[in-house]
């Protein structure tokens, strides 16, 4: 996927931990998948073909970025001490979530396993970034972007196979840790957006993310309480509306060069689409039904394209330089 030939030493060193969005984009793809599936009664494996591929990209990605920190641990400390960077790495954990979520009815002892290490590391990395967050370096609102949702995003995706799994208290606190900084980072970053200059273009994607916190959030509530209640069909219907509130600036993606954040596109509109279809299934509504297969048939072609954009990048060496 990635070519790091001895010849190309720096491109290594350059190799960013935001290529793990791919995963989350990938994994997210198979669970709206498996969604749509069971929605349509198909028996056709095409989510299980998806999640053997991202588990070739997740041990790819994997293999690379341990490379790079023994190879180059101060490249890695330079990410974390990155103001925007530093909000990617619980995409690791996140992924490692995901996969144990979309391999729980396949193989449950190994997604159990998977899980635990998800959740641990999703526990260490949260913690980590908002102690980053909070210490003693100064942060200024241009720094601040909807990619700081990502580790709260992160702790609402453990009870979707937590409750599963039997970890129903464990599941309510990380619910619980996930819904309280999704509040206080959403004021944050709603107050940077309306008053302070425009996100750089190649921040703009991650405005996307906003959907994923509510939609995930509501996945999660029903797992948690097995009803969909008012409180349930606020999250559910916060996500429709920052999805429309994202699509009034869709005219301004069009215009952007390709980046890696581009893949920051679609985890949310994967969550909305497994979101739409649980209210579906526990409320029987042929809308939302209509509406998940709208969002994973759009899900499915942004993933398409952005491999495509993503092989032309590394081929024309366009990722893995320096900034």
């Amino acid at each position: 996927m990635v070519d790091m030939s001895s010849s190309e030493p720096d491109r290594l060193e350059n190799f960013p931990v935001t290529f793990f969005a791919v995963m989350m984009g990938l994994l997210g793809l198979t669970l709206a998948l498996a969604a749509a599936e069971r929605a349509a009664g198909s028996t056709l494996p095409l989510s299980q073909a998806v999640l053997g591929a991202a588990v070739v990209v997740f041990l790819v990605l994997g293999f690379f970025y341990a490379l790079k920190l023994r190879r180059h641990p101060e490249a890695v400390r330079s990410e974390w001490n990155h103001p925007v960077r530093v909000a990617f790495f619980p995409t690791i954990s996140i992924s490692l979530l995901l996969l144990g979520t979309a391999l729980a009815p396949l193989y449950p002892g190994l997604a159990y396993a998977i899980w635990g290490v998800g959740a641990a590391a999703q526990a260490v990395l949260a913690l980590s970034v908002i102690a980053n967050w909070i210490g003693h370096r100064s942060f200024q609102a241009v720094h601040l972007s909807p990619a700081w949702f990502i580790p709260a995003v992160g702790n609402v995706i453990v009870p979707l196979a937590g409750v599963g799994f039997g970890a129903i208290e464990l599941s309510w606190l990380f619910f619980s840790a996930g819904l309280m900084f999704w509040l206080v980072l959403l004021t944050l970053v709603m107050n940077r957006l309306i008053f302070h200059d425009p996100l750089p273009g190649r921040l703009m994607p991650t405005l996307v993310i906003l959907i994923a916190p509510p939609a995930v959030a509501f996945v999660a509530w029903v797992r948690l309480t097995g009803d969909v209640d008012a409180f349930g069909r606020i999250l559910l219907n916060a996500g429709y509306v920052f999805a429309l509130v994202v699509l009034t600036q869709a005219p301004r993606f069009f215009r952007l060069p390709f980046a890696l954040s581009w893949w920051a596109l679609t985890f949310p509109v994967a969550a909305l689409a497994v979101a739409s279809f649980v209210f579906a299934h526990e409320t029987g509504s042929q809308y939302h039904r209509i509406i998940g297969f709208a969002l994973t048939t759009v899900l499915a072609f942004s993933v398409a394209t952005l491999i495509v954009r993503t092989a032309q990048a590394i081929r024309a060496k366009q990722i893995c330089r320096p900034e």
